[in-house]
């Protein structure tokens, strides 16, 4: 196995959870980019050590969460488009926003809405992120994308800056400046509490340890989300960007996952819960889950245009965010 499997799973052969989970970070990364091909069926079955049926069940998973394109038996499938769609999802919203108050706003699922707030918050000079949430799913991979036009920035002022010779980037903060600072706050569920949700069905059943089975699905996901999230942020140091990431765990199940941007916007969707059948480790397990990037994101924001009860919740929003990171939330080690 390779270091990565081995961090994945490092009690027997991963099973389809491993296998997805391992190939959605690369993606989440951009070591896989858009449009790009996965490596072969052979060769994944290869280098994870497992059989072909795994590796299957590992891209239909990917395939549902809409990471995959071109799904066949004949070549190996692509990885989605997404911000292409996301990016006209943002500039349907921003044209609801220009046509006022009276406009639609209708709310849109995370994985598709939040990623142009974060787009749109990373435009300020001192960048500061507050979250709320069970896995970082969803912030990982908007930050991941972001962590990508950072880059791209960097090198364009790069140039720019070659060009034009020294002192060119005096003055006024420009368009498409790069921010000074990027401070972010995450609140996760501590490891040991027992979760609302995911957890299993069945209080007891044919296997003794189901329940432990989910929590550990869980754990996994927590802390391979939370570790690919930091290294999206560190990431961007390489650009002079100073930044500053903290974990710290809650003593309870979130029912809501929350974002509060640069003080002036707040994100708020709530986990519905649902019942659905998954495999772990090779056993079938009914469990409470909630998909949260498919869960509707509102969106609250301070400022002249918006109504003084949008005001009120973004500045309750960051005074609830900031009561729990400084009383009971405890600190945090993603291991």
């Amino acid at each position: 196995m390779t270091s990565e499997q081995a961090a994945v799973n490092g009690t027997g052969k991963p099973t389809p959870e491993d296998v997805a989970e391992a190939l959605r970070a690369r993606i989440e990364s951009g070591d896989l980019g858009a449009g790009q091909a996965l490596p072969t069926q052979k060769n994944l079955v290869a280098e994870f050590g497992v059989q072909r049926g795994v590796i299957r069940q590992a891209l239909r998973r990917l395939q549902e969460d809409g990471l995959l394109t071109e799904v066949t038996r004949g070549a190996p499938p692509r990885i989605a488009d997404r911000a292409a769609t996301e990016r006209a999802a943002a500039e349907r919203a921003a044209a609801r926003r220009g046509a006022g108050a009276g406009g639609d706003e209708t709310p849109q699922e995370t994985m598709v809405a939040l990623r142009p707030r974060i787009m749109a918050a990373f435009e300020a000079e001192h960048v500061r992120i507050d979250a709320l949430c069970l896995t970082a799913e969803s912030l990982s991979a908007a930050l991941g994308e972001q962590r990508l036009r950072v880059r791209d920035r960097a090198a364009l002022s790069a140039e720019a800056g070659a060009g034009a010779g020294v002192g060119a980037g005096a003055g006024a903060r420009g368009a498409g400046a790069l921010p000074a600072t990027v401070t972010v706050r995450v609140l996760l569920p501590n490891r040991d509490i027992d979760l609302a949700f995911p957890r299993s069905v069945a209080a007891t059943g044919t296997h003794p340890d189901e329940s432990d089975l989910v929590h550990q699905r869980w754990l996994q996901q927590r802390n391979a989300h939370g570790t690919v999230l930091s290294d999206h942020l560190m990431g961007m140091r390489s650009a002079g960007i100073d930044v500053d990431v903290r974990f710290k765990a809650l003593p309870f199940t979130p029912p809501v996952k929350l974002y509060v941007l640069n003080g002036s916007e707040a994100l708020f969707a709530y986990y519905k819960v649902t019942v659905r059948e998954t495999e772990i480790h090779r056993t079938s397990v009914e469990m409470y889950d909630a998909l949260g990037d498919r869960s509707p994101l509102f969106s609250f924001g301070s400022g002249e245009l918006r109504a003084q009860r949008d005001n009120a919740f973004v500045a309750e929003s960051g005074a609830w965010f900031d009561a729990l990171w400084e009383t009971i939330a405890t600190d945090l080690a993603l291991g």
